[in-house]
């Protein structure tokens, strides 16, 4: 081989590495926008799913040591939601998922709901004239939360496998972006309401 084949021969190699490089880091970008987006989405559900708990409570329909504990539960995640979790970083570019007092708080109106609406007293608020909507749109609100909260979980397991392997690290294709967390969080619906 002469010079010139193996300096062509280099050209094309660095070329195809570089090429290979620029197509993971643009997957790992995606998958982070991908994981944003999904945050979004799950924030938004669970934001729907409080003020559904907040109607419910607010309607009169429950008796009042109830109303007042869905009511505690729902605006203690209302008051997370709006004091912003990493004030250093832009919040809506943010890889890191809910805050550990944000999942606590969804936790706990999910626990909350699930105690306070049994069998009877959901019989109770659904045969009222807008109980059974009350219901239905909690029903709706949570079941979405669910949904929303696994896609979310499943976009960032894809960021995660896709960052594990060792030339991705040595190269630092993912940039200075923080390792997507997933969301750990109580979102079982009561046990008389069925999803939608």
């Amino acid at each position: 081989m002469s010079w010139s084949e193996i300096t062509l021969l280099a050209l094309v190699v660095v070329g195809l590495a570089l090429w290979s490089g620029w197509l993971g880091a643009s997957r790992l970008d995606r998958l982070h926008r991908k994981v944003v987006a999904s945050r979004h989405a799950l924030l938004a559900q669970l934001d729907r799913r409080a003020r559904a708990a907040v109607d419910l409570a607010a309607s009169g329909l429950l008796d009042p040591a109830s109303a007042v504990l869905v009511a505690d539960a729902a605006f203690a995640v209302v008051d997370e939601g709006e004091r912003p979790a990493e004030p250093s970083t832009a919040e809506s570019f943010s890889l890191s998922g809910l805050t550990p007092t944000r999942e606590r708080a969804e936790s706990a109106l999910s626990v909350t709901l699930r105690s306070v609406l049994d069998d009877e007293s959901l019989d109770a608020v659904r045969s009222s004239d807008p109980g059974g909507l009350l219901v239905g749109d909690l029903a709706s609100a949570a079941y979405r939360a669910q949904l929303a909260r696994r896609f979310h979980n499943e976009a960032v397991a894809q960021a995660q496998r896709a960052r594990r392997p060792r030339v991705v690290r040595l190269l630092r294709l993912a940039g200075r972006a923080p390792l997507p967390r997933t969301v750990e969080l109580d979102d079982q619906l009561p046990a008389g309401i069925d999803h939608p």
